[in-house]
């Protein structure tokens, strides 16, 4: 049943379609400058929040998938909003340590090395890719268009989970190359 008049849907699918190209080029944007900002010690923290934060969000997706299982939509609905805002925090989070700190190299050597490299290239190609399918799947399911929700969820879904996974796993990789 659509519960939205074409104009308004029209505006929904423009600003959904906006946000989705202008997260990853601002990201990127961001990512590119050179001169960061010291804003303390305290950022240098920041990647080990992430990784919390995207431990979460997988426990929340899961969580989710289950909910909508038992038919608890309520339920469902709270865990998935929830996981939303955390992929927001990530976000912010991320960008804000990536403007105050320089990358850290990955000190792996051998079979793990290319191991990590497609992790990373393809968590950080189907991250941009998931915004749009993220946005649709929420925009749907807020404004009533359960039919739409359920038919985009399953391709969001999978390319959510694994990137919040492949997240965790890049980060836990990453990690004793960290200098604080």
């Amino acid at each position: 049943m659509e519960t939205l008049q074409p104009l308004q849907e029209q505006k929904a699918n423009r600003i959904i379609n906006i946000l989705s190209l202008a997260i990853p080029i601002a990201v990127a944007v961001l990512l590119g400058i050179r001169q960061k900002v010291d804003l303390g010690d305290w950022t240098t923290y920041l990647p080990h929040i992430n990784g919390i934060i995207n431990s979460m969000t997988s426990v929340l997706l899961l969580l989710g998938l289950y909910f909508i299982r038992q038919k608890n939509v309520e339920a469902h609905k709270r865990t998935m909003l929830s996981a939303f805002t955390l992929g927001s925090l990530f976000l912010v989070s991320y960008v804000l340590y990536h403007l105050t700190n320089e990358s850290t190299p990955f000190g792996g050597e051998g079979w793990i090395r290319p191991v990590y490299y497609f992790l990373l290239i393809s968590h950080i190609v189907l991250s941009v890719v998931v915004v749009w399918f993220v946005l649709r799947a929420v925009y749907f399911a807020l404004s009533g268009q359960i039919q739409k929700h359920k038919q985009i969820v399953k391709y969001t879904f999978p390319i959510w989970l694994y990137v919040s996974i492949t997240g965790v796993i890049v980060y836990l990789m990453i990690k004793p190359y960290y200098i604080h």
